[in-house]
């Protein structure tokens, strides 16, 4: 399997603990982040209360990050909002296939991406 330069984490925190994912996230050397809101679809049994059923808000951070900061982020983000935290988070990292339009991930030596496609002659 082919390595990829850049990797997506995506870690999944009850509502309110994105903020110490970033923290965690920058202090490990990620340079930014998207945080989506979101709500989870656990086991509906233990979810009543009274007969109403509750849906945990969650939210999900996504970081594109160069794949060898990866390991370190990861780490970092679970010591802070880990499952046994009251964050409740977890994360996973996928591989990033190609990027564009990501100036913090960009190269810096002037390097500019390919975005016309070459005529065969």
């Amino acid at each position: 399997m082919q390595a990829t330069e850049y990797s997506l984490i995506m870690t999944i925190v009850n509502k309110g603990y994105s903020d110490a994912v970033m923290k965690a996230a920058r202090n490990a050397g990620a340079k930014g982040g998207t945080i989506v809101n979101a709500r989870g679809t656990g086991n509906i049994e233990s979810e009543k209360f009274f007969g109403v059923v509750i849906v945990p808000e969650k939210e999900i951070v996504m970081i594109v990050t160069e794949t060898r900061f990866r390991h370190d982020i990861m780490v970092a983000i679970y010591k802070e909002v880990g499952l046994t935290t009251a964050g409740s988070g977890f994360s996973f990292a996928m591989p990033v296939d190609e990027i564009v339009g990501v100036s913090a991930l960009t190269k810096s030596d002037g390097e500019k991406p390919e975005t016309e496609t070459k005529d065969e002659a």
